[in-house]
């Protein structure tokens, strides 16, 4: 039975086209790995699945009933309610089963309530609705209780009793755990998941792995992360050139088939060309000899009834480097005892972080989630406050600072081209152009509004900033 089918789906972003005619099927225990490159629809495809996107032609069909869960590679949550509270009231139905009964049960105080005018009937209908209710919150609690929960949160990493800190405390990659977790807690039918790695240490990572190997349902999941697609997938979808194309196995697989593909076609291909050169030698040799007239003709027509070959076309791939640099001090930064907390929630608590980073370096920060990389980084880069401590640059030195969500500081009512010149105006437009085309924005790509790309070509706009 199929739970989400897409027929012969059209869709447009401006005059970009995203989708021509595209079509799929998604069923019980499909286990989907949807791959391509920045820009070619991924996200969009997933927003057409669970329903946030509508499409200009087509028909996008869900069975009844079916619940599709999406978890999106960027997340904005708000405090003021805790973690545990916001994964128990993920799961459909339970904020309003809860409201419902917090009413009944003051209208029912309030009819049994001395001096209240209410009849028997009343109360008695009063009393059998509190019942009702709590009887479906039972049910709740039976297959999405509190302890599943838990389970789910200590899994991805959180530890006991965090689960009653409110949500706004945490850092963003604890935040995209946390709608995560509120995701796998609700169990949907169809788990549309994009890019969920991308904030989880390498323990959360491997407690997902095998999570994920367990799940019974269907899910389609687009990730870089080429070891997890091919752990976890048995079918890839890809957005090529030519469409949307369906293969059965893992990544791996994928790319063999389509490298056998591309194999063949290219043969027949070249055996086409040659039969025709063989074919067009033959007719200009012979067109006026009356003797061979009939023997011409004949290749005439054979050549005009030919198949044709359509090969794959080939994408852009993006080629940049960063440009030398002026020579400066020895020390390029030194970091000494820096403080850091956010209200109670120490980050970086005394003595502080000593670090010195020095020139020609290259160097890699890890730890787990919430341990403070980026808070680090941002304020070397001047972007937030610290509570204790100093950064001292060497002379000459000046920063760069490139983050994930700075792609979603663009000013989306420019053009790409606008937007890259105006962090260097000095730089000339043929130089801009230049680089934006290292970063496959070329010819009229140049002057399209940032509002119309994809996730990822933003990044790319973002990263062509800081290099200009």
């Amino acid at each position: 039975m199929s739970l989400v089918v897409l027929d012969e789906v059209t869709l447009f972003f401006a005059d970009r086209l995203i989708f021509d005619a595209a079509s799929l099927r998604l069923s019980h225990g499909d286990r989907v790995g949807l791959i391509g490159p920045n820009g070619s629809g991924k996200t969009t495809l997933l927003k057409i699945i669970v329903g946030d996107q509508e499409v200009d032609d087509g028909k996008v069909t869900r069975a009844n009933g079916v619940r599709v869960g999406w978890l999106p590679q960027d997340i904005s949550i708000s405090g003021g309610r805790t973690l545990i509270d916001m994964i128990l009231s993920s799961v459909p139905g339970r904020t309003e089963l809860d409201r419902r009964l917090a009413s009944t049960e003051a209208a029912l105080e309030a009819a049994t309530a001395e001096g209240s005018t209410s009849d028997d009937d009343t109360i008695m209908e009063l009393a059998a609705e509190v019942g009702e209710l709590h009887e479906q919150i039972d049910h709740f609690e039976r297959f999405f209780g509190e302890h599943e929960a838990l389970a789910i949160l200590a899994g991805l990493g959180f530890a006991n009793g965090e689960e009653h800190r409110d949500i706004g405390e945490f850092s963003g990659g604890w935040k995209m755990r946390a709608v995560l977790a509120g995701l796998l807690f609700q169990r949907p039918d169809v788990l549309l998941l994009d890019e969920p790695t991308n904030h989880l240490d390498m323990p959360s990572v491997a407690w997902f792995s095998s999570f994920l190997k367990a799940w019974k349902g269907c899910f389609v999941l687009i990730s870089h992360d080429r070891d997890f697609l091919n752990e976890q997938i048995t079918r890839v979808v890809s957005l090529e050139l030519e469409g949307i194309r369906s293969y059965p196995g893992n990544y791996e697989k994928y790319v063999e088939q389509r490298a056998e593909e591309e194999t063949i076609l290219e043969g027949r291909a070249s055996n086409l060309a040659r039969e025709r050169e063989r074919l067009t030698t033959f007719i200009n040799r012979f067109r006026a000899q009356a003797n061979k007239a009939k023997a011409v003709q004949s290749r005439v027509k054979f050549l005009e009834k030919m198949d044709t070959v359509e090969t794959y076309g080939k994408r852009g791939v993006m080629r940049f480097s960063f440009p030398p640099t002026a020579r400066c001090a020895a020390d390029i930064v030194k970091v000494e005892k820096l403080q850091k907390a956010y209200g109670d929630h120490v980050i970086f608590p005394k003595p502080g972080v000593e670090l010195t980073v020095r020139r020609g370096e290259k160097i890699g920060i890890i730890g787990v989630n919430g341990a403070g990389k980026t808070t680090l980084l941002r304020m070397m880069a001047g972007e937030i406050p610290y509570d204790g401590g100093t950064i001292k640059f060497g002379s000459g030195v000046e920063v760069g600072y490139y983050a994930q969500h700075h792609a979603e500081t663009l000013d989306l009512t420019s053009t790409v081209l606008e937007v890259v010149q105006r962090k260097s105006p000095e730089t000339s437009p043929a130089r801009v152009r230049s680089i934006l085309g290292a970063f496959m924005f070329s010819g009229d790509d140049v002057d399209k509004p940032v509002k119309v790309l994809s996730g990822g070509e933003k990044a790319r706009v973002a990263l062509a900033r800081l290099l200009v």
